[in-house]
């Protein structure tokens, strides 16, 4: 069955890469979609996270001990609710814990804590200390119309995408989630340029922006991931995966050459 799970986010991952350029800029933030990676070995129901989610040069929230009414990130980055502040109830921009959580890469169900954004509401997510990001991605979940992603420097938008870009390249559907669209979106600096210091995520008119597992990348210039295979904890499979089917394809092409 792992396998089985395993062999479903790899072929997701292979087939979903779609590296885009923000068309609105005279630079380029990139933007790749995969299915994404567990963090743990074995546990499946905490939705996708980066394949840098076990690397110490990343960052990464996942909401899960979150229990204050005023969270408001953490030493590196700060979140600033539109409305003052999260709320507890459905419907509402905050932090909950049901059945439209970002699902997992191969589709599983996310029972853990994740961030919603309603109805013209936004949150925005800051570097601290004059940072800048030349990195973000997160879990989106449950895709809809109005869901909105911008990144901005100094107040003007860098970058922006809409529920039709992100869910054109989504390939993961969420156990009854009603077909809507889930997976990892990662946006990197192809430049100094590039760099942002604020992640905008909004939802405009009705319905809700899901996300959870957001990963950063305090840094400038281009990004350039400093690590070239996934940590041991961030379990993708596809390397193994993609093998086996390789090594199946020629083996029966040699026997249908006899």
């Amino acid at each position: 069955m792992l396998i089985k799970k395993l062999a479903c986010a790899a072929a997701l991952s292979a087939s979903a890469i779609a590296p885009l350029a923000y068309a609105g800029s005279a630079h380029a933030v990139s933007l790749t979609y995969t299915a994404g990676a567990y963090r743990t070995p074995g546990v499946t129901n905490e939705g996708a996270f980066s394949e840098n989610v076990n690397n110490k040069n990343f960052t990464t929230i996942d909401f899960n001990g979150v229990t204050d009414k005023n969270f408001q990130g953490n030493d590196l980055v700060k979140y600033t609710f539109s409305g003052g502040s999260y709320a507890t109830s459905p419907g509402s921009t905050g932090i909950f814990n049901d059945r439209w959580a970002p699902a997992g890469a191969g589709g599983e169900v996310n029972k853990s804590k994740y961030l919603a954004v309603f109805q013209n509401n936004s949150v925005s997510i800051t570097a601290k200390n004059g940072g800048v990001f030349n990195y973000f991605g997160l879990n989106a979940g449950a895709l809809s119309t109005g869901n909105t992603f911008e990144l901005l420097k100094g107040g003007v938008t860098v970058g922006k995408w809409d529920y039709a870009a992100l869910n054109k390249i989504a390939t993961v559907v969420g156990i009854d989630m009603n077909d809507q669209k889930n997976g990892f979106f990662e946006f990197f600096s192809d430049s100094a340029l590039d760099n942002f210091d604020e992640i905008k995520l909004s939802q405009v008119g009705g319905g809700g922006f899901e996300s959870d597992n957001h990963t950063f990348r305090i840094g400038s210039g281009k990004f350039n991931n400093p690590q070239s295979t996934p940590e041991p904890g961030a379990i993708l499979g596809m390397l193994a995966v993609g093998g086996m089917v390789l090594h199946q394809r020629r083996k029966q092409k040699l026997q249908d050459a006899k």
